[in-house]
């Protein structure tokens, strides 16, 4: 592996890490200021943000080793009619808070910008 590879490699760990504080903080905190529905709707938002995030990272794997690349584009339509059915779960039942939900669904793109911050900061000159 390079050095770039296990840069990158380095870079994803952080960022599923920092994926799983930030749901845990941001459910914690939702649960605290709203109810059961605000924690865990932060939850269920959260879940799908990390699960888009799994399943992009693993399209794109598949992409830049040459796999096959219909199996991928099946993969990754199911990968959108499975969180439109989420959605409409969500939206049809209202079991979990709303807002809540879609404040979770921004924690891999906090995550990532965490990630950008940190890099800038131990950038090598």
């Amino acid at each position: 592996m390079t050095t770039d590879e296990q840069h990158f490699t380095r870079a994803l760990a952080r960022i599923t890490r920092t994926m799983c504080v930030i749901a845990a903080a941001g459910t914690a905190v939702a649960w605290w200021l709203g109810s059961w529905r605000g924690g865990l709707g932060f939850l269920a938002g959260a879940a799908a943000s990390g699960l888009g995030y799994y399943w992009l990272k693993h399209v794109v794997e598949a992409l830049a080793n040459q796999r096959s690349r219909r199996r991928t584009a099946i993969l990754a339509g199911l990968r959108y009619l499975l969180l439109g059915i989420g959605a409409y779960v969500i939206f049809r039942l209202r079991v979990v808070s709303l807002p809540a939900a879609l404040a979770g669904l921004f924690t891999a793109v906090a995550a990532v910008v965490v990630e950008i911050v940190y890099e800038l900061a131990h950038a090598r000159k």
